[in-house]
Formats: structure tokens, C-alpha cells, sequence
């Protein structure tokens, strides 16, 4: 079995586990406790419950009104709504009336009022309707008398009644929300390791086939005239391309870093190659790694960008780093045009992912025409202070 398939089995496995875990109580699970009215219920059938009809349309009303509530508790936006609060409203009417017209067995229903409570309130609200729900029958037992228990029970019942069922059903909620944002982060990190990994790929791609192209070509003028100069690109040429292989694998593997110098080094011998004079001015404190390996981007982008497309004699590279930030320009006198097609406010799908890496670190990017011709690319970003070295780096310049 290919290696892909036992991924995907493994993946369907995984899924349907999370599938099979118990989620949150439905509204079924507390229809059963309905049967604690089983007593009042027999009450009615054996004569026992003067004005029987009363009672019988009190209990229908009850019961009704107790699974609405409870399948309107368990739909968040109809749990918040003003008919969930009426429907206890009319619950609690009908309680009361029932309890302190017939008591005994019919001092119940405050426990599945406060289970219907546990249902809809929450916070605040459930804490104060379950304690004046709990100190109200008591008071009604204590004053009816023949309950089987002490009053006290029935008011401890009320309150842990409403209580137990609020607890368990937040709970859930939340392990549900849990499970949600865990897979909404889970689909997140895959999309930004695929853009990630795209960007990368493009990026590396992009300008080493460029230099390979400028080297062969320039192998090829050689050839005839100057058969050691010619093998020289060639070798060039394989330099490249191994070097191209080790940084496609730490793209894959996520390790890459970049280093400002070594891409600068790069840019010199790619741009000599095709016939475009290189200027390096670097001066300021020494860089983070981030701050590096960002603006060698910026440079391999760069140095893309003016093999590729802008026909020019001379490209210069200005590094200015202060305590606070730090600035890249890259500018080239040749037609001005972008490596890739236009986008809006900036350069194609190249620059475009510099200018997203660079915000994400608090930078930014620029780049268009020149006001003098030739094409400008500037990449700014903050200097932590806590990863700057000690001694500023030496002002020099590299000519051709």
C-alpha cells in the first residue's frame, strides 16, 4: 500500500473516532424525568385530587410547556429568545398553582420547573431563579404540610435539580466549542504550511532557474571564444543546482533560513552572469535572523525581477539599519517593469507573498518604477533591540 493511501486510512480513522465521541445531551435525555408527575398523575385516576379536570389540564399544560422549554434549551438562539422566558414564566404560574392547590405529590413539579430553568438560564439569572425557585417551595411544602419528606428536601432538590443540569449541559457546550476550534486551528495550520511551502517553492524556483538560465546562456557565448570562462559557468551551473536541491528539501522540511550576506553574494555572481553590473552598500548594527532571512528574500526576489525582465546595465543594493528599523532598496536602471504580471498596489504573485511576509513581521514593501527609470523595490522592518548584536557592521562597497 502506497504511503498516501495509509495516510488517508489513517486519516479516515482519526475522523470517524472523532465522530463516535459522546457530544452534549440531547433534549430527549430529560424527557424521563417527566415520570416524577407519574404520582400526581395516579392522584387524578383514584379520586384522590379534588376537581380532578383542574388538575388534568394543569398536568397537560405542564408537560407541554416543559418540552418546549426543554427542546427550545438546547437551540441557542430560541434558548435566548423571549418566548424561552415566557414559557417558564407560564411553567412557574402553573407550578405554583398546582402545588398550593393540591401538595403532596404535586410539590414535585418545582424540581422539573428548575430542570427546565437548567435548561434555558444561564450566568446570572440561573443562579437567582434557582435559589427563589428553591426558597419558594420550601415555603409551600412548610406551609401545605403533607408532604411525605421534610420541606427542606424539596427545596434542596429544586435548587440542585436546575443546578446539575445547567453544569452538565455548559460543560458539553464547551467541549463541543472546543472540538470545533480545535479542528478550525488544525485546517488553519495546514493552510498556512501549504501557502508557506508555495511561497517558498516559488520563490526558490524562480530565481534559481533564472540563474541557471542566465549562466547557460552565458556558457553558451563563451563556448567559442573562451572554452575555461564556459566551464566555469558550467560548474556555476552545478553549484546551483545542488545548491537549489538542499534548499527544496529545508523548504519541504520547514528549516530554511535565510542569510542577507550569503544572498547578496548569490545576487553578485547571478547578476555579473548576465551582464548587470552589482552595487552593495551595507551599513548599521547586525540583524536578527528573522530580519536575515526576510530580506534575503527581498534580494532573490530582486535579483530575479532584473535577470528576468528589466534589461539593465547596473543594480545596486542599499542595506541602512538604525537601532529602530531597517531598510532595503534595490534599484535597477532598467525598463522598470515588475518580474510578473501587475497587481493591484504592488508586484505579481512573487511580490506579492514578500509583502505578506514582511507584514506579518511589521514590515512592509514597496516596489514600482523609478523616478528617474529603472525600478525600485524597498522592504523595511523593525529591529528587536533584545536580538541586534553589540557592533555596528562596517559600511562597504562591492563593485563588480
Amino acid at each position: 500500500m502506497s504511503r498516501n493511501g495509509s495516510e488517508t486510512r489513517r486519516e479516515r480513522r482519526r475522523r470517524h473516532r472523532e465522530e463516535g465521541r459522546p457530544g452534549p445531551p440531547g433534549p430527549y435525555s430529560l424527557l424521563p424525568w417527566l415520570l416524577m408527575g407519574l404520582g400526581a398523575f395516579s392522584n387524578l385516576f383514584q379520586g384522590k385530587t379534588p376537581n380532578p379536570w383542574i388538575g388534568g389540564v394543569g398536568l397537560f399544560v405542564f408537560n407541554s410547556l416543559y418540552i418546549s422549554a426543554v427542546f427550545r434549551g438546547f437551540d441557542k438562539k430560541k434558548r435566548e429568545s423571549p418566548a424561552s422566558y415566557v414559557t417558564l414564566a407560564v411553567m412557574a404560574v402553573v407550578t405554583f398553582g398546582l402545588a398550593i392547590g393540591y401538595g403532596g405529590s404535586w410539590l414535585l413539579f418545582f424540581p422539573l420547573l428548575s430542570l427546565a430553568c437548567g435548561t434555558v438560564l444561564r450566568h446570572r439569572q440561573l443562579v437567582l431563579g434557582l435559589l427563589a425557585l428553591a426558597v419558594v417551595a420550601s415555603l409551600v411544602a412548610v406551609w401545605r404540610g403533607d408532604n411525605s419528606s421534610d420541606p427542606w428536601t424539596i427545596g434542596y432538590g429544586t435548587f440542585i435539580s436546575g443546578a446539575v443540569t445547567a453544569a452538565i449541559l455548559t460543560l458539553s457546550e464547551t467541549v463541543m466549542e472546543l472540538r470545533a476550534t480545535r479542528q478550525e486551528l488544525a485546517r488553519t495550520a495546514v493552510e498556512k504550511e501549504r501557502l508557506r511551502f508555495s511561497r517558498d517553492l516559488h520563490d526558490l524556483l524562480g530565481h534559481t532557474l533564472s540563474v541557471i538560465v542566465v549562466k547557460s546562456e552565458a556558457a553558451r557565448r563563451l563556448a567559442p571564444r573562451d572554452m575555461d570562462a564556459a566551464l566555469a559557468q558550467v560548474t556555476d551551473i552545478e553549484s546551483v543546482g545542488r545548491q537549489a536541491l538542499t534548499e527544496i528539501r529545508e523548504a519541504v522540511t520547514g528549516y530554511r533560513e535565510g542569510s542577507l550576506a550569503t544572498e547578496l553574494d548569490r545576487a553578485r555572481s547571478a547578476l555579473t552572469a548576465a551582464g548587470i553590473e552589482p552595487v552593495v552598500r551595507r551599513s548599521g548594527p547586525p540583524l536578527a535572523p528573522q530580519a536575515e532571512a526576510l530580506l534575503g528574500w527581498v534580494v532573490r526576489e530582486a535579483v530575479t525581477n532584473a535577470v528576468r525582465h528589466s534589461t539593465a546595465t547596473t543594480c545596486s543594493f542599499v542595506v541602512d539599519g538604525t537601532a529602530e528599523r531597517v531598510r532595503l532598496t534595490v534599484t535597477d536602471d532598467g525598463r522598470g517593469r515588475a518580474a510578473e504580471p501587475p497587481m493591484p498596489g504592488i508586484g505579481g504573485t512573487g511580490l506579492k507573498g514578500l509583502t505578506e511576509r514582511l507584514a506579518a513581521a511589521g514590515g512592509s514593501l514597496t516596489a514600482g518604477p523609478g523616478q528617474g527609470g529603472g525600478f525600485v523595490l524597498t522592504a523595511e522592518l523593525p529591529v528587536d533591540p533584545a536580538d541586534s548584536g553589540g557592533c555596528p557592521a562596517p559600511t562597504h562597497t562591492l563593485g563588480r
